[in-house]
């Protein structure tokens, strides 16, 4: 390369290409979604991508959730989830309720657990979401979490484990376990979770930039905020203490 239309003086540089552009396309979806919700909302929304259960999924849900843990709302968008682990540590952080609240001389009271979302929340998902991408809605689902929103998911929860190696480096694998409900029923395996609030996915309006099960959830979630939104309590009046 060089400033001037000629080879004299100019030097040479290794220029490393990407192998695949995958992450950045997919990063730049996440982040059209979160600027989509911020700006519906008045930034009084966050949005969270939990793309699988697995420890990438896990350390998404942590960075995204620190950011955003005091919005009035949140959606969790678990579409194209491809499982990993059960997410009973997801819900948990999730599902947080309040157990005090620290008055203090100089500031505002603030919470305890630190980080938590009291507010409403609502997830989308879709059929490509399984595995532990059908573990997560139904969770969510079943702790009261917030509506479910998109299209029906993937329905695969039996597993396969610890299957040997056979000599000539090929596998036999076989199912060794299968998920079933505290109420003593299976869970629907081959059919998945089905929404609250069914919304398909519109590849026309995908393509001219419009998410139909995005803003639908965007719809719910202000909705939810009106007629259940959090709010803080107020330290009770000054006591009187001493001897």
């Amino acid at each position: 390369y060089n400033t001037k239309p000629t080879f004299t003086g100019a030097k040479t540089a290794v220029v490393q290409t990407l192998g695949d552009e995958y992450r950045l396309r997919h990063l730049s979806w996440i982040n059209d979604m979160a600027k989509r919700v911020s700006e519906a909302t008045n930034g009084e929304v966050g949005y969270i991508y939990v793309p699988s259960t697995g420890v990438d999924g896990q350390n998404e849900l942590i960075r995204q959730f620190n950011a955003q843990w005091q919005k009035k709302g949140l959606i969790i968008d678990e579409r194209f989830n491809d499982g990993g682990q059960i997410p009973d540590r997801f819900i948990e952080l999730l599902n947080r309720d309040p157990l005090a609240y620290w008055a203090i001389r100089d500031g505002s009271p603030w919470p305890w657990p630190p980080y938590a979302h009291f507010g409403p929340k609502v997830m989308l998902m879709n059929g490509w979401s399984g595995s532990g991408g059908d573990a997560f809605p139904d969770y969510f689902r079943r702790k009261g979490l917030g509506p479910l929103i998109g299209t029906r998911t993937w329905g695969g929860l039996i597993g396969i484990s610890g299957t040997p190696p056979l000599i000539d480096g090929g596998n036999v694998t076989a199912p060794s376990f299968r998920m079933y409900n505290p109420d003593g029923t299976w869970f629907k395996e081959g059919h998945g979770v089905d929404p609250d609030i069914a919304v398909d996915e519109n590849l026309g309006s995908m393509a001219r930039g419009v998410d139909p099960q995005l803003e639908k959830a965007i719809e719910e979630v202000k909705k939810l905020m009106k007629t259940k939104e959090y709010k803080k309590p107020q330290p009770p009046s000054v006591e009187k203490r001493g001897i």
